[in-house]
C-alpha cells in the first residue's frame, strides 16, 4: 500500500513537471481537464481518476516516463502507447502497471445520452467554471425522445416555487441557449446564476432594464428582480421526467 501511494505521488510530480515545461498553470489545467481542484499541491498521491483525466488531458505524453521517470517526457516515433510489464525494471504494483492502458480506453470512450448535472436547480448546469462539475463526468441517459428535440442536460429540481407545473424531485430536460439576445417575456427558463441555478418564469422588469423579474408559479413566493449580468447561462426546458 505504501509503494503504491509512492508511486502515485511519483506521477503526480511528474504530471506537474510536464504542465511546467508545456507553460500550463495548474488552474488552467484543473479547468481544461477536470481534474480536482487543488490537487497538485496537495502532499498525498493523485487518484486514478485524476490519472485517467491527465491522459486524456496529454496525449503526447510517454507512459513510461510518467509511471517510471524513465525515459523522454514525450512520445517519439515508435514509442508504446504503454510499457510492456515485463520491461519495467521497477517493482511497480499490478494495478498501476495496466493502469495506462485502461485509462486510455476509457479517456476515447465518449459517453452517449444526456448527462443529468448533478446539482439541484432551485425552483424555491453550472457554469464551465463551477467547482469540480463537468459534462463528460456525469452519468448519461439514453432519451431519444428528447435527443431529438435538442436537449443539451438534465436537471433535478428542487423546492416547490414551481409547483404545480415542477415539482420537487422532477427531472427536467434543458436546451441551452447559445447567445442570450432576447427574452420571451412569460416563458420559463433555467437560468445558471451566481446563487446556483434557478427554474423561473422571466417577466419584464418595468422599473430597470438591466434586471428581469422572476415569478414562482407557487404564490407563496414572491417575484425578485435578478440582474441580467448575473445569468451566466440560459436554457429552456423541452421536457420532463417525474417519478409517481
Amino acid at each position: 500500500m505504501q509503494e503504491n501511494k509512492q508511486e502515485k505521488s511519483q506521477i503526480k510530480q511528474n504530471i506537474s513537471l510536464y504542465l511546467s515545461k508545456k507553460g500550463v498553470s495548474d488552474y488552467e489545467y484543473y479547468k481544461a481537464s477536470g481534474t480536482t481542484r487543488g490537487i497538485l499541491g496537495q502532499n498525498n498521491g493523485i487518484s486514478e481518476e485524476n490519472i485517467s483525466r491527465f491522459l486524456a488531458y496529454a496525449p503526447d505524453i510517454n507512459h513510461e516516463w510518467l509511471l517510471t521517470g524513465k525515459g523522454s517526457m514525450l512520445k517519439t516515433k515508435g514509442t508504446p502507447s504503454s510499457p510492456p510489464a515485463e520491461k519495467q525494471s521497477l517493482s511497480i504494483s499490478k494495478d498501476t502497471q495496466n493502469m495506462a492502458v485502461q485509462q486510455e480506453k476509457m479517456a476515447r470512450k465518449s459517453a452517449k445520452g444526456i448527462p443529468l448535472i448533478p446539482l439541484d436547480a432551485i425552483a424555491g448546469f453550472p457554469a464551465a467554471d463551477s467547482d469540480g462539475v463537468y459534462l463528460e463526468n456525469c452519468d448519461h441517459y439514453t432519451i431519444p425522445e428528447f435527443e431529438a428535440k435538442g436537449a443539451n442536460f438534465l436537471i433535478r429540481v428542487s423546492g416547490d416555487s414551481m409547483v404545480p407545473l415542477y415539482n420537487n424531485g422532477d427531472i427536467i430536460a434543458c436546451r441551452k441557449i447559445s447567445d442570450i439576445l432576447f427574452f420571451q417575456w412569460g416563458s420559463i427558463y433555467v437560468l445558471d446564476t451566481s446563487q446556483g441555478a434557478l427554474v423561473k418564469r422571466v417577466e419584464e422588469c418595468e422599473k430597470d432594464d438591466k434586471c428581469i423579474l422572476c415569478v414562482s408559479e407557487n404564490s407563496r413566493f414572491k417575484p425578485f428582480q435578478l440582474p441580467k449580468s448575473d445569468i451566466r447561462s440560459l436554457s429552456t426546458i423541452i421536457g420532463l421526467v417525474r417519478l409517481v
